[in-house]
């Protein structure tokens, strides 16, 4: 059975809501919904919704006791829409931060991100501040509960910037809010600032300590950052500490990104032990030869030690959401305070002057016995009546004023009907024992306190700043900054990353790449370096590292690149295919574009390299340059000077070497360094030598300048500067700028004649990477002391007998220098326990023998600043000075 349905095509319009119109009006009210009910908190209270429901609810239960967290929840869902899990988030929030709530019980640990307990076993209350500051029944604006049943607060009274001190996260629609947490002290003497008229400026602080570096926080507006750090400390050679931690970061996930990060080969650990308990503690332990330092700087570079936070400071100011600085948002909660004071006061002021007005109609009332004039009243209005006469006879009102020498007791208001009432209502009982003194006494005292709050009232800004004080005063123990602010330089990662790759090249296929183990090692390198590679035609190209990239056949020269590198000099002659001439220039690369062609040469078909080298500290060369036999030229064989070449850009042509064809080009030698001497430092922990100012600082190196190294075995060895090269920092005793001709001052035991022998050398070996042992290998020889310069007052100490004996020696004037294979001069038939400086100006490493029964036992070396194998390290920088020791029991 079919039905005929009529529809009005013409009315249609007026019925339906178009998709569009419903995403119009329905996502906007959403929207509107989730940014002033639920994300982004208000600039009145500095409140989220829900945690202002939790602090309302709160104050209703408040009887000084601690409540059950699930009664508190249960108390706010009178007023909260969203269910029990919503508050109870927000309320151990609240908790945690331990300003506004005082909570009993697990509550969880946002250090090691451990949640809190079911919250029928944890308890709350609040807190003396927040009592103090969030809550006034007179100055709160009310409104009615999403249910109609209670009435609720729009805002709460808040008189403190609670928003910067809390901090607050929040995500709604289309927009978000990050306000990082400030320090309570110092948002208390910034809001005084403001008041007095000052400029001021906070900044972020957190609970868990570290570092913050704040040059780019850009008063917390959107387009600003901070970066924050953990607190590392070095404990020892091989093991550090993790002590403070990141905002926003947990110990587990800060483990997770250090494990992920050895996995990964970016640093070199053995182990990690989260030992938190009441205080964070973090502790690392470094595989065998891995510089602290450097890895401290991995730590921050690769892993969660340092974190980069974004704040984006939005906040409600009348119902819209607003994108402030938090200077903005300080002035506007400071004035806020400022103004929910005066409205204290006037309102505190009122209720005085109420006060004063009963009281002084109490008194004219019973003293003037005008309760006597209503006996004779047979109505209840002629009683009224009756007090309102006999009252007019002795007070004056504003409706009513004094006349001249009327004597009547002026009143701040005219009477009311209310005011009748209530004297009627006094009781026989106080009526008969009412005391006049007493009744002045209260009048005067009510009068000295309006007078007080008219002051207060006149003087607004001055009883503010004392309102903040006080604050500060009563609370501010304990808040002290915990987060160190600090100028962090950025790390470059490449610079610190551990070597967990190796280069390999294959040039006549053009090849470079980590995976490439059947080919030409280059070197050990990091998968996140640059490698730099030259082809024969001129051609040069940055990549990164992978395990198999092209640059292009005929590759002469690869290695590891570095951003910035501006002493690498690249000495470089080519033959212009346009020309025939043979140009030479220097030049570094310090920027480039990854995977882009250069071209060294002017682009000329033909033209192709002649010579190249690649020289890490600038050095110049001379060239030996054969011409080709048939040429024109008058001199065929010619040298070429780099060094009178000036370095440039890579783009440079270059100066012309020779116009006529080239047979040959070979280097005769290598120059000083047109930049000047290199400083170079050696890591104590390591041995690596560096140029980061890591450790040790061993002086200037220029072209052939050579390191001079002495071992507790009683060698030495000389070497040229490499960078790359490692040293043996638990065999080390000295190291240092070799100078030709400084002497080597020796306190040695010989071991096949009993002797304790000094002798004085300079090196006479030419040969680099060789140890020469200037001790003798006889068995049981050992060394005392040695250190090289002009000075060495030496005191020893031996044994005689029972007795500890000490002598001095100058090992300058005991004996000359010799050879470097001379026994030397014998000192005595003894063994030395202990030798100490008495005078020396050149870096002193001293050898202590504890060795006094057996020979085979191990010795212990004395070795000041850097190399101390008996107790810890000495901080970095501190040398052993005249009349250090360290005392061993023998």
């Amino acid at each position: 059975m079919s039905k005929e349905i009529n529809i009005d095509i013409d009315n249609l319009g007026e019925d339906i809501t178009t998709l569009k119109g419903m995403y119009k009006e329905y996502f906007l009210d959403y929207a509107s919904y989730v940014i002033l009910e639920r994300a982004v908190p208000h600039i009145n209270d500095g409140l989220k919704p829900v945690q202002r429901r939790i602090l309302h609810a709160m104050k209703e239960m408040d009887d000084g006791r601690y409540h059950k967290v699930a009664n508190i929840i249960g108390q706010t869902m009178q007023y909260h829409p969203h269910g029990d899990a919503a508050i109870g988030d927000a309320l151990v929030n609240l908790g945690q931060k331990d300003l506004m709530i005082d909570p009993q019980g697990n509550w969880g640990d946002t250090r090691t991100g451990d949640g809190a307990a079911a919250p029928r076993y944890i308890e709350a209350r609040l807190t003396k501040f927040a009592l103090e500051v969030a809550f006034n029944s007179q100055t709160t604006e009310w409104q009615l509960s999403y249910d109609g049943r209670k009435n609720e607060p729009v805002t709460l009274p808040m008189k403190f910037p609670l928003v910067l001190a809390q901090g607050v996260e929040g995500i709604a629609v289309g927009l978000s809010t990050k306000i990082l947490p400030h320090n309570f002290i110092e948002i208390i003497k910034a809001s005084i600032k403001i008041l007095e008229g000052k400029k001021s400026k906070i900044y972020p602080d957190f609970e868990t300590g570290g570092f913050i570096d704040v040059s780019e926080y850009n008063d917390g507006k959107r387009g600003g950052k901070v970066k924050v750090r953990a607190k590392i400390e070095q404990v020892d050679k091989n093991n550090l500490a993790i002590t403070q931690l990141p905002f926003g970061v947990t110990t587990n996930t800060l483990i997770d990104s250090i494990l992920k990060a050895n996995d990964k080969g970016q640093i070199k650990i053995k182990k990690v032990v989260d030992n938190t308990a009441k205080e964070v503690e973090i502790a690392i332990e470094l595989q065998s030869g891995v510089s602290p330092d450097l890895t401290i700087d991995a730590l921050y570079a690769f892993t969660n030690c340092e974190v980069s936070i974004s704040p984006n400071a939005c906040i409600i100011v009348d119902n819209k959401p607003l994108f402030l600085g938090v200077t903005d948002i300080l002035e506007l909660s400071t004035f806020q305070t400022k103004e929910l004071l005066r409205l204290e006061l006037e309102i505190k002021k009122s209720e005085l002057e109420e006060k004063w007005h009963l009281a002084s109609l109490e008194k004219i009332f019973i003293e003037n016995r005008i309760y006597r004039d209503i006996e004779e009243a047979e109505t209840w209005e002629a009683v009224i009546e009756t007090i309102d006469i006999g009252l007019k006879k002795f007070v004056a009102t504003p409706s009513d004023p004094l006349k001249n020498g009327d004597g009547r007791i002026m009143l701040m208001r005219d009477i009311t009907h209310d005011d009748i009432v209530k004297l009627t209502e006094i009781k026989i009982k106080r009526i008969s024992k009412y005391n006049s003194f007493k009744a002045d006494e209260y009048i005067q005292k009510l009068e000295g306190e309006l007078d007080q709050v008219k002051h207060d009232l006149a003087h607004l800004t001055e009883f503010a700043i004392a309102y903040f004080q006080n604050l500060l005063d009563k609370y501010g123990k304990g808040k002290e900054r915990k987060t160190e602010i600090i100028s962090m330089e950025s790390i470059e990662v490449q610079q610190v990353v551990a070597n967990n790759a190796k280069l390999y090249v294959d040039r006549a296929e053009g090849f470079v790449g980590s995976g490439m183990k059947k080919d030409e090692f280059v070197c050990d390198c990091s998968d996140i370096d640059d490698v730099i590679a030259f082809t024969k035609e001129g051609i040069f190209k940055v990549v990164r590292i992978a395990d198999k990239v092209f640059i292009g056949k005929n590759i002469i020269h690869v290695d590891v690149w570095k951003k910035g590198d501006e002493r690498t000099t690249y000495n470089y002659v080519y033959l212009d295919g346009k020309t025939g001439r043979a140009m030479a220039k220097r030049f570094n690369v310090t920027a480039i574009t990854r995977d882009k062609d250069y071209d060294l040469t002017m682009g000329s078909k033909g033209s192709k390299v002649l010579y190249f080298s690649a020289q890490p500290n600038g050095e110049s060369e001379i060239l030996n340059v054969q011409l080709s036999p048939g040429c024109n030229a008058k001199k065929k064989v010619f040298d070429f000077d780099f060094g009178e070449l000036t370095i440039k850009g890579r783009g440079s042509q270059g100066n012309i070497m020779t116009k006529y064809p080239v047979r040959k080009i070979t280097q005769t030698e290598v120059g000083k360094s047109s930049l000047g001497a290199i400083k170079v430092w050696m890591d104590e922990v390591s041995g690596r030598l560096n140029t980061d100012e890591r450790g040790k600082y061993l002086g200037g190196f220029d072209t052939g300048t050579q390191i001079i190294a002495i071992y507790k075995d009683g060698s030495y060895e000389l070497n040229e500067l490499d960078l790359n090269k490692k040293y043996d920092t638990g065999s080390l005793v000295h190291i240092g700028k070799y100078s030709a001709g400084d002497s080597i001052n020796v306190l040695y035991y010989e071991g096949d004649k009993g002797w304790t022998m000094a002798k004085r050398f300079v090196i006479e070996t030419n040969t680099l990477d060789q140890k020469f042992n200037f001790i003798g290998e006889a068995f049981g020889s050992k060394l005392y002391f040695v250190n090289v310069g002009k000075y060495a007052l030496v005191k020893y100490f031996y044994r005689d007998g029972k007795n500890t004996v000490s002598d001095d020696i100058d090992l300058i004037d005991f004996i000359d220098v010799k050879g470097w294979k001379a026994m030397g001069n014998k000192v005595g038939e003894f063994k030395i326990t202990k030798t100490e400086l008495i005078a020396d100006t050149s870096e002193v490493q001293e050898v202590e023998n504890t060795d006094t029964r057996e020979e085979k036992e191990e010795d212990h070396f004395v070795q000041g600043e850097l190399f101390d194998e008996v107790d810890k390290p000495t901080e970095k920088g501190d040398k052993m000075k005249p009349g250090d020791t360290i005392d061993f029991e023998i």
